[in-house]
Formats: C-alpha cells, sequence, structure tokens
C-alpha cells in the first residue's frame, strides 16, 4: 500500500494499522530506542552498541533480535562480524521525528531549533518551526 497516495478521508485497513501498531510497539522500549539512535548514521557490531550503551552484550543482541524481526534494521556481514544498521530512510526519519518531538516538551529551545535563523525562545508569541 502506498500511504502518500491513499486518501486521508478513509479509514487505513486493518492489517496495516496492525503493522504500524507492532512498529510503535517495538519503539516503546527506552534501549530500542537507544539503539535505533545509534544506528541513525553508522553500522554497527552488537557489542559496539552495548558498550557505547553500557549495556549487556546478550541484552542489546535480544533487542536487535526484535527491532530485526519488525524490519526496524537489518544485517550485513563482514567477514566475520554481523553489523546492524537502520532497514531504511523511513526508519531514521521516524526515529528522529520522535526525538524531536520529544525535545518540544522541555521548557527550552529544542537543540534540533538552536542553529535555526531567528528561533530565541518558545514563548506563545512566537511559533518555534
Amino acid at each position: 500500500m502506498d500511504a502518500d497516495k491513499q486518501q486521508r478521508s478513509k479509514p487505513l485497513p486493518a492489517d496495516q494499522v496492525a503493522l504500524t501498531v507492532e512498529v510503535f510497539r517495538m519503539l516503546a522500549e527506552g534501549t530500542r530506542i537507544q539503539i535505533l539512535w545509534a544506528l541513525i548514521d553508522t553500522e554497527m557490531a552488537v557489542s559496539d552498541i552495548a558498550e557505547m550503551l553500557g549495556k549487556p552484550g546478550p541484552a542489546v543482541s535480544q533487542h536487535l533480535a526484535k527491532l530485526r524481526m519488525a524490519r526496524l534494521v537489518r544485517t550485513r556481514r563482514d567477514g566475520t562480524s554481523v553489523l546492524y544498521q537502520l532497514e531504511n530512510e523511513h526508519v531514521r526519519q521516524l526515529i528522529v521525528d520522535a526525538v524531536h518531538n520529544a525535545e518540544h516538551a522541555g521548557h527550552t529551545v529544542p537543540a534540533h531549533h538552536l542553529h535555526v535563523e531567528g528561533v530565541s525562545s518558545i514563548s506563545g508569541s512566537r511559533p518555534v518551526r
């Protein structure tokens, strides 16, 4: 199904809703968000992700297996190493947008707006772009 071309006035098909719910279910865990964030612009081995996050390798491996089954990450072999990366640009954009949206919950200018010309506050008088 092409979500960009789907009429927004019609409900989504039940199977598409179920798949979307499963994606959000996979994202509803802090370690998985950290893993996906670590993979935003690179590929990494389990041991490198575990070290970066300060988590045990087996725990990271279990999270990666779930993310892989949900088609949020994929693997690539490099000799004897297995490297993980985000499945596609849509996953990358989903994570970046979620983090940016979360930044708006604070009382300061979100980090992703700090270098936008003209943005210096988030007061009610001026909308943040």
